[in-house]
């Protein structure tokens, strides 16, 4: 057995070129977050007779939870159907006590962006919205809301990893919104450090009407969230398999335990 063959990145492998099924490497981390809406909340959409539509996140189906049975870490939801930067920054989070020293985490992963730009028309921003000195100053825009997440984990959890995750092309009218979003996220990757981009916009499958029939019912159906833990948790491994040394201490995030050279 050539282990290097396993362990590396292959010539010319692309991020989702292998499907992990029990996590990968993304089992490094024993505690993770993921932040988001409806979809990181394994959302149900069921429709009454009368054609009333009604919206259940089931937690324990959602992408975040496969991932947690696959890898054997805890994965919290830090998310709810509907959920946008601006209100988990000035109400959610704090209500729900997701910045509690008990739930700081190792890594997050982040998949904010669906409500804030393209159901309610947010203003995008850029990396001038971002007071790197004081999060509170930051514009009240996506960019600014979705970095002050990102400035205020830093704080309390300096050496944590953060996986920003772009939205999958849709081939509607709506795909450039997506694509400025993907662009915005990979800005963040070179402004903070220990932050990675999981690029869903360049490789994962387009959300067309084929991929809508087989894995959506209004939202996601059981299967579809088990297809987006293993892109997600693929995705984090590819990472990690490109770039082992950024991760070598992962065991210590959260702990004052060093390994200086």
């Amino acid at each position: 057995m050539n282990i290097y063959e396993y362990l590396s990145i292959g010539e010319n492998e692309k991020p989702l070129d292998r499907i992990v099924t029990d996590g990968g490497f993304t089992g490094i981390f024993r505690k993770i977050g993921c932040i988001g809406d409806s979809l990181s909340s394994g959302e149900f959409e069921s429709r009454t007779a009368d054609g009333a539509r009604n919206f259940h996140d089931f937690y324990e189906y959602s992408w975040g939870q496969h991932i947690a049975r696959s890898t054997g870490s805890t994965v919290y939801n830090f998310s709810r159907g509907g959920m946008t930067a601006k209100e988990y920054m000035e109400s959610f989070a704090d209500d729900m006590g997701f910045f509690d020293k008990d739930k700081l985490c190792q890594a997050y992963i982040i998949a904010l962006g669906v409500n804030d730009i393209v159901c309610k028309n947010m203003e995008l921003g850029s990396l001038k919205d971002v007071n790197k000195e004081d999060y509170t100053q930051n514009a009240k825009t996506f960019a600014g809301y979705y970095a002050q997440i990102i400035q205020r984990l830093k704080l309390l959890q300096p050496r944590a990893k953060f996986f920003l995750v772009s939205m999958p092309r849709e081939a509607d009218d709506n795909d450039i919104k997506r694509k400025g979003h993907r662009e915005l996220l990979e800005e963040f990757t070179k402004f903070f450090d220990n932050t990675y981009l999981v690029d869903l916009y360049t490789y994962a499958p387009v959300y067309d009407e084929t991929f809508k029939e087989k894995y959506f019912l209004g939202h996601m159906t059981p299967t579809g969230y088990i297809v987006t833990a293993r892109i997600i948790e693929s995705y984090i491994d590819f990472i990690i398999r490109k770039y082992p040394a950024d991760f070598s201490d992962a065991g210590f995030i959260g702990t004052d335990l060093y390994y200086i050279k």
